[in-house]
């Protein structure tokens, strides 16, 4: 129905193209901008329109060239499609469409809304395929002249389409010698495309992120590696892999589809000499030529929807002192003319800016600007009426869109050779006027740092190469690099540059942080909950009556009954800390109760103990029972007991600490909801057996849901702090994952990450054990499925993952800023976040590990410093410890990287702004921390995050290494000393784990004693007395023999060196 290259021709909501339904028109789009259109006829009808009484659009058959006309902009922004071989005329009060049966059949739609809400009636004349449709014009013009009432009618036309086709043809030949007056409605149409509504904007905004991520991800990669290399490549070849780039997103590193995309013109590349500013340019044959003082010029420009965005790039090598001023004042005027482009300012003030910035900079560059700073851009590449140049004065609105694109032409600098001696400079971007964020290109750079690289080395580090065959001088070219004070620097260099003034601005950002009274440092661990009221039986009458005078278990009450001086006495289940059961030789079984009393460890805040502090409290009850079987059912009992209610009291307390979430709005009769099915989920449901779910996507978030009434979360849009889609290609499974922003419960458990994932391949282990041929029939086949099943599971993903993100588009969702994250697994690297070994992937904005529960989720905007710990040459494995802006948050350490990844993990850490430091040692980050927020002014005078400067402590200690030179040990008291000093420093950087493990042991000494540990105590304690009766001489004997040992270490060539921990 329409050209397949303008990308109109997409199918809607994904309909295969061959199907009867493939295509359909939204009538509330159509109804709106129907209105827009008569509002703006009626309004602008003498000035603009032409005093036209009808407006007849007659859109050419279709072509395979790039084209842009009036008539299929149109189409598009009207009907959503171009229609092709079509006739439209609009009059006050009806619309006639001359088509084809099929086009008519689609149109059909526009009747009803045109009658309802603008009381207009549309008129179908279809014609046949062997008629040239005389009799359906006759029937159209006669309507004309019917809706007019002049004798003569004006009739409105795009004077600047010529004809084409027989229909076309026939239809401008009397339409010319009917009696009517023709009126060019150019002009109207040009302002009615001109304001673009915030469907249209969203378009050009996806076109732009196509277009700087095309120049980004390929175009720049490409060129800095043919330079390096020394490739020979044309600029043809080069527009050839760039527009094959925009057609196929991915290429790009874009989540776009492909159907919707297209290019404004072939991409072109200009060099060596010959350049052509016009849009009309072509990339020719000729040889990129990169050599000293040569210029590249890069434009790239595609299309989303049909809707058009503009790139252009200008590229120095080795650049001459006149090519450098040229581009620092073009980059000048460039800003200049997007600044000036504000609502209620003339179109001509743009370029009067520019033109403004270049006479004062470099009048001598006058005469070599462009006479335009570039055109309105949308559903076509130039919008007429909308240039940027010094006679246009038409008022800017917002919402308008421009291709801002400035040049100087025709430059000419000092050099023998013409492929350097003539140049020309080109800078274009797609800007929006109105916007916070107007320029749309911005995230490519234009910096002139980011846009010149220089290839010249001091001659004594020079080593020859292969001539440049493009040039044949006797000019080296060595690695890219990007210019620094005309001087080449390696890439380690520029690191350490911006890590320096990356530490500035860190020092800096924590200072002021720590001045105002932000996060500063405390004890991580919160305090503990107290349990609600323990109440077992509210009165004497309640309890059971007495059935033996044995312990007894009340399930229903929660309450353990124990016989004490002839009562029943009941206690709460939850007041029992420890049960446990013995037997003796004669045969007695012993059942022993600890209960919670104050003082107890991890208890002492509960308010049922200090309710009632005066009281005195059991610690504990034992029994003695001749029925073994009778005491290890109640052991049993009060076990499962106790563990049901801790359970339930954990979830009452967890569900207690739960920020309230909006409720989920169903999609129902608004929209279709996006599925996904036969999904697992992690942390998983209770229950032994587990089903899959479905996940949908209703109005303002996700509802995940199995066949179980009691099985569903429900995660809102507003909750989710980063979406991530990671397909399967060396895994196992395929997944999409959630990190919110406040805790849900899933099931019974309290999580803030929430997974849905399909494993795509089944876990086969073949018995028998012998091998099978590669070239087995089954066995192929049998592969052949699992790369068709996983491939059909990821491609079902990212099709949810783009649907979801087309809907967190809508302008409701754009302060959410959310979109589906796809982790690199070309930056991985392998480490131990948690206990065992991962494979860990940053993302754009994360640091990420879904595949091992649990899972690691580190938001790279709440990163303080990276500290990279152990590394040292010898090392196989190094830390990587991070510590988060909020000093209340632990630092988290990710253990055992091999250093194989040290430099990869530099690089990333550079390119994302992150300041990292390098240590020898593990340090006490809880202790470090500590000393920060208690004292901030002195760590902020002491130079701040400097401390941990490797280069500064190595220079420190060479100084004090000198100083120590020639010290040995005399005697034994001495090196004791130094132990004593070696253990103190140890403690500097001994690990948090440590801390934990001595805590944990002081706790264990002050719990309940079990019967083993009470034993283990009477032997200790008679091994004790029996060391004791040992005699004199045995005693001497083993001091001796210690006293020996102690004096080995001098006798010996190398001292011990103590152990970091």
């Amino acid at each position: 129905m329409a050209d397949v290259r303008n990308g109109n021709a997409r199918p809607p909501n994904g309909a295969p193209a061959g199907s009867g339904s493939a295509y359909s028109i939204d009538v509330a789009s159509f109804t709106l901008r129907l209105k827009s259109l008569y509002a703006h006829w009626a309004e602008h009808k003498a000035d603009l329109w032409g005093s036209a009484d009808a407006l007849a659009i007659a859109t050419p058959p279709a072509s395979d060239d790039l084209r842009y006309l009036k008539s299929s902009a149109l189409n598009i922004w009207l009907l959503g499609y171009e229609f092709p071989d079509t006739i439209m005329v609009f009059t006050m009060k009806q619309i006639h469409f001359l088509c084809s049966m099929k086009k008519a059949s689609l149109l059909e739609v526009v009747k009803k809304p045109a009658r309802n809400e603008l009381d207009i009636d549309v008129f179908m004349h279809v014609k046949p395929k062997a008629d040239d449709g005389t009799g359906q014009m006759d029937a159209i013009f006669h309507a004309i002249r019917g809706q007019s009432k002049a004798d003569s009618p004006i009739v409105g036309y795009i004077a600047r389409e010529a004809p084409e086709g027989n229909l076309l043809e026939t239809w401008a030949d009397k339409l010319k010698n009917a009696d009517f007056q023709l009126a060019d409605i150019t002009p109207g149409l040009s302002d009615l495309f001109a304001v673009k509504d915030e469907t249209e904007i969203m378009n050009v905004k996806k076109a732009a992120y196509l277009t700087y991520n095309v120049m980004n991800n390929v175009v720049i990669p490409k060129l800095e590696n043919v330079i390096d290399d020394e490739k020979e490549v044309t600029h043809s070849s080069f527009m050839d892999l760039t527009e094959k780039a925009i057609l196929d997103p991915i290429k790009a590193k874009v989540k776009l589809r492909a159907e919707n995309v297209d290019i404004c013109y072939p991409p072109i590349f200009q060099s060596g000499g010959e350049f052509d500013l016009r849009p009309s340019a072509a990339s020719n044959d000729e040889l990129l030529y990169y050599d000293s003082a040569s210029v590249i010029i890069c434009a790239v420009g595609a299309r989303y929807s049909s809707y058009c965005s503009n790139i252009a790039r200008t590229y120095l090598i080795d650049g001459h002192s006149l090519q450098i001023k040229a581009y620092e004042v073009l980059l000048k005027a460039h800003d200049a003319a997007i600044s000036a482009l504000k609502p209620g300012t003339k179109v001509n003030s743009a370029y009067q800016a520019a033109l403004a910035v270049v006479e004062k900079e470099a009048p001598e560059l006058v005469p070599n600007l462009t006479k335009s700073a570039g055109t309105g851009i949308g559903l076509e590449f130039r919008e007429s009426g909308l240039n940027i140049n010094a006679k246009n004065e038409k008022v800017l609105k917002p919402k308008m869109v421009f291709n801002v694109c400035l040049g100087f032409q025709n430059l000419q600098c000092e050099s023998g050779n013409r492929k350097n001696q003539n140049f020309s400079l080109m800078l274009a971007d797609t800007v929006i006027v109105g916007e916070k964020v107007p320029v749309l290109t911005s995230k490519c750079s234009k910096a002139l740092t980011d846009v010149s690289y220089s290839f010249k080395e001091d001659e004594e580090e020079q080593k020859p190469k292969k001539k440049s065959k493009v040039l044949g001088s006797e000019n080296f070219i060595s690695k890219t690099a990007l210019r620094s004070d005309n001087q080449e620097v390696s890439k380690e260099e520029l690191r350490k540059q911006h890590q320096a003034e990356l530490a500035r601005q860190k020092n800096e950002e924590t200072a002021r942080r720590l001045a105002g009274g932000g996060n500063g440092a405390g004890d991580n661990r919160a305090a503990s909950k107290s349990s609600t009221d323990l109440i077992a039986y509210k009165n004497v009458n309640d309890l059971p009556p007495p059935r033996d005078f044995m312990i007894q278990v009340d399930q229903k009450n929660e309450a353990v009954l124990l016989p004490i001086y002839g009562c029943m006495v009941p206690f709460h289940v939850a007041t029992i800390r420890t049960v446990s059961s013995q037997q003796d030789t004669n045969r007695n079984c012993y059942i022993r109760i600890i209960f919670n009393v104050p003082g107890t460890p991890f208890n002492s805040q509960d308010t049922n103990l200090l309710k009632n502090q005066g009281a005195i409290y059991l610690k504990e009850v034992s029994f003695r029972s001749k029925d073994p079987r009778h005491i290890s059912e109640v052991v049993q009992l009060i076990k499962t007991l106790r563990r049901q209610v801790m359970a339930r009291e954990s979830e009452r307390a967890e569900r207690a600490t739960l920020v309230t979430q909006e409720r989920l709005q169903l999609a129902g009769n608004k929209f279709k909801p996006i599925r996904l099915s036969e999904l697992w989920i992690r942390p998983p449901f209770g229950g032994r057996k587990k089903i899959p779910g479905s996940l949908e996507a209703h109005v303002n978030g996700f509802r995940y849901s199995t066949t179980r009434p009691d099985e569903r979360v429900d995660i809102m849009f507003g909750n989710i702090k980063h979406a991530f889609f990671q397909p399967a290609e060396k895994e196992m499974i395929t997944l999409l994952h959630f990190h919110l922003h406040n805790h849900i419960m899933v099931g019974t458990k309290k999580t803030k990450d929430v997974q849905f994932y399909v494993e795509v391949m089944d876990v086969v282990q073949t018995l028998g054990g012998g091998k099978r041929s590669a070239y087995d029939p089954d066995e192929i086949e049998e592969e052949q499925r699992e790369r068709e099943r996983k491939n059909k599971i990821n491609m079902d993903f990212q099709s949810f993952a783009n649907r979801v993100n087309d809907l967190w588009q809508q302008p409701q969702f754009r302060g959410l800023d959310l979109e589906f994250d796809q982790p690199l697994k070309e930056l991985g690297f392998h480490g131990v976040p948690h206990k065992a070994s991962a494979f860990i992937i940053p993302s754009s904005s994360c640091l990420v590990e879904l595949i091992e529960y649990p899972f690691l989720v580190v938001t790279l905007g709440e990163i303080e410093i990276v500290n990279l710990e152990r590394v040292g040459f010898g090392q196989k494995n190094f830390d990587m410890a991070i510590v988060f802006k909020d000093f209340k948050k632990d630092v988290l350490r990710i253990d055992s990287i091999p250093t194989s990844s040290l430099d990869g993990i530099k690089e990333w850490l550079d390119t994302t702004d992150i300041k990292y430091y390098e240590s020898k040692l593990n340090l006490n980050w809880r202790q470090i921390l500590k000393t920060i927020t208690d004292d901030p002014q002195s760590f902020i005078d002491d130079g701040g995050w400097e401390f941990l400067n490797l280069d500064a402590s190595d220079s420190e200690s060479d100084n004090s290494a000198e100083s120590d030179k020639g010290y040995e040990p005399s005697d034994v008291e001495v090196e004791s000393d130094s132990e004593d000093e070696a253990s103190d420093s140890e403690s500097l950087v001994e690990s948090e784990d440590e801390e934990e493990e001595d805590s944990e042991e002081d706790s264990e000494e002050e719990k309940g004693k079990t019967w083993e540990e009470l034993e283990r105590e009477a032997s200790n304690a008679d091994r004790e007395q029996g060391d004791e009766s040992d005699s004199e001489e045995e005693r001497k004997r083993r001091k001796m023999k210690a006293f020996g040992k102690s004096r080995a270490g001098p006798s010996g060539g190398i001292p011990k060196r103590s152990k970091l921990r």
